[in-house]
């Protein structure tokens, strides 16, 4: 489903952010293709840098690196709206995104991704096909912890980013995400277009 923005010079750079398994690429893509935008999928940057055996910490540096570099030529060459499916558990993510949605003259947008059913989740993590820096169960870190790619425990990391979300004060939507996906697709797009 295609939504016509109500202001044609309004171009949209979104931040996912959620716990694994909360339905944040399953909702990147849907938006993506509702709003005739590009994905840049953190997963797919860090997973080949932890598959060299770069340490954990260390690939996920690189992999924001990678992924604003990317944002921002994506924005030099003109694409209208930019989506970011990363963990947003920093108040630097925020910062990096915003900052570059400022500079190319795009409105910013945060987008959380809630899920309290912790069987739900088990069974999101549990049915995907993970990459290698992704979680394959609440308390089953990624492959690349397991293989030693480590710097300090994944649970422990996990358990403070969920007490602890880093949000911005405005354009900021929550959403339920236990619900139906293609629902809540048109929920976000309600509140951002």
């Amino acid at each position: 489903m295609a939504i016509q923005q109500s202001t044609p010079h309004t171009k949209l750079f979104i931040q996912m952010s959620g716990r694994p398994g909360s339905g944040k690429s399953t909702l990147s893509r849907l938006l993506r293709s509702s709003i005739n935008g590009v994905v840049i999928d953190h997963d797919i940057l860090r997973s080949p840098l932890l598959e060299s055996n770069i340490p954990f910490n260390q690939a996920a540096k690189l992999a924001y690196t990678q992924q604003w570099r990317l944002a921002e030529d994506f924005a030099k060459q003109g694409v209208e709206n930019i989506i970011i499916d990363s963990p947003c558990n920093y108040q630097e993510v925020l910062e990096q995104g915003s900052t570059c949605a400022k500079r190319f003259g795009y409105t910013f947008w945060y987008i959380e991704c809630q899920i309290e059913d912790a069987e739900m989740l088990e069974r999101r993590l549990q049915n995907r096909e993970p990459m290698t820096s992704q979680r394959t169960g609440i308390e089953a870190p990624p492959a690349a912890v397991l293989g030693g790619c480590v710097d300090e425990d994944a649970r422990e990391v996990l358990r403070k980013w969920t007490k602890v979300p880093c949000r911005p004060d405005e354009n900021t939507v929550l959403v339920d995400s236990a619900g139906d996906l293609v629902v809540l697709r048109d929920y976000i797009l309600q509140q951002i277009v």
